[in-house]
């Protein structure tokens, strides 16, 4: 035989054109009805899983790989975080040290996380998936060894079938033969013929066999992988899932614990940070600083505090010094120049007249002046007063003048004193530029 390639010779290449030939015409007849196809529903049930075992499996490593690039993405968008929070962070700012170890802890963590994943869901995933194009490629042989056992069949049955035929076919030439050969060689052209359809059928019956032995020696083998295999896909999922959850529970847990540290170290940051760098900065003519914020009255609400008027030229009222010697002040004063307004007390023939600061017996104890509120105020605190538009204030002093914030009154509602004379639970402090003095 010439040799056409490495391993390979044109009688090979002969036999391998005449089985596809032989299995393309099995098809068409069975396609067609004029040949049967041997049936193996419980094998087909097999394959379907196979198949479907296959495709569920493919798709659960392409979401892996997806989920793992996610954790990758992740991790460089964390790490770049981290890096600003450096960048930004001032040298001589407090707990910077421990800003870069969680920085550095964060980074080692992310990528443990990203490896053991690899190590303990991707790898085993692959390995899971590797053992399907083996038996795919033996489920596609064993359907084409099929095609030859019925090929095989088919042929061996037809030659058992014309057997009769076979006989009749011979018969005729013999008797043509016998006007021209003579006598003796009659029968043994006869007898030839005879001999010749039994070798045909004897190499129909063992292409049969040997047919038969192949695809039953593939089938038993798949019969037995093909379930097993199937059952395995459970302990898998379970097993690849619970790596995934018990490694995604321990990185949240120790990320959890850089994350408790690092708002630790902000959190002290912001304490030190307002105690140094923002205090509240007293007027000129106040020793002590302003501890509690004054409200704003509604955008475009006038302001109407005694130093407003003072600095708009309007005519001012009266003044009255409250205790300690200091004038009451507005919010509006820590965004207004400080204005000096000296003020007198009230005289009548030569005396010296109480006026406001007097007790009197329908007043509370220090009563100083009235004020209308002008606006509605919400109180935030539980010594706040709430305010309507409209209730009348009487303003009294403060137990302790140096408690008395920038901006802020202390005083009762009209109404709750002329009802319940008594100041423990009615009193508390209002923003002074939500009211207008009115006595």
């Amino acid at each position: 035989m010439a040799e056409m390639g490495k391993g390979v010779t044109a009688g090979k290449i002969a036999s391998n054109m005449q089985k596809k030939l032989t299995r393309a015409q099995e098809k068409v007849l069975q396609k067609l009805g004029k040949a049967d196809e041997t049936k193996d529903e419980q094998f087909e049930q097999c394959v379907q899983n196979f198949n479907k075992q296959l495709f569920e499996g493919s798709k659960l490593q392409k979401d892996l790989r997806t989920y793992l690039a996610a954790v990758k993405a992740m991790h460089e968008a964390s790490k770049k975080l981290t890096e600003c929070l450096q960048e930004v962070y001032e040298p001589d700012w407090p707990g910077r040290d421990d800003t870069n170890k969680i920085a550095e802890n964060s980074d080692l963590l992310w990528t443990d996380f990203h490896q053991k994943l690899v190590d303990q869901a991707l790898l085993t995933m692959d390995t899971y998936l590797g053992q399907f194009p083996d038996i795919k490629s033996r489920i596609a042989k064993r359907g084409r060894k099929l095609v030859d056992y019925d090929s095989a069949r088919h042929h061996y049955e037809s030659l058992q079938t014309a057997k009769k035929k076979d006989e009749t076919k011979i018969a005729k030439p013999v008797s043509l033969l016998e006007k021209a050969a003579p006598q003796w060689c009659q029968g043994k052209l006869q007898a030839h013929l005879v001999a010749q359809t039994n070798l045909l059928r004897n190499q129909a019956e063992e292409e049969l066999v040997k047919a038969q032995k192949v695809f039953e020696e593939m089938n038993i083998d798949l019969q037995e992988e093909l379930p097993s295999l199937w059952n395995s896909r459970v302990g898998f999922y379970v097993n690849t899932f619970q790596s995934i959850a018990g490694l995604e529970e321990n990185f949240h847990k120790e990320m959890s614990k850089l994350n408790q540290n690092m708002n630790d170290v902000l959190v002290n940051l912001d304490k030190v940070h307002a105690t140094s760098t923002y205090p509240v900065k007293a007027q000129p003519s106040d020793s002590t600083k302003a501890n509690k914020a004054p409200s704003s009255p509604p955008d475009g609400a006038p302001i109407t505090s005694p130093e407003t008027k003072a600095v708009n030229h309007e005519p001012e009222p009266s003044t009255l010094e409250a205790p300690g010697g200091g004038i009451p002040k507005s919010p509006s004063q820590s965004s207004l120049p400080a204005v000096v307004v000296e003020t007198f007390p009230a005289t009548v023939n030569g005396t010296v007249e109480s006026g406001a600061s007097s007790e009197r017996a329908d007043m509370p104890p220090g009563f100083l002046f009235k004020v209308q509120a002008m606006h509605d105020y919400a109180a935030t605190d539980a010594d706040e007063l709430q305010l309507k538009a409209g209730d009348v204030v009487l303003v009294i002093p403060f137990d302790n003048p140096e408690e008395q914030d920038e901006g802020w009154l202390m005083g009762v509602k009209e109404s709750d004193w002329l009802q319940h004379k008594e100041l423990d639970q009615s009193r508390g402090v209002f923003p002074e530029n939500f009211t207008e003095r009115v006595q």
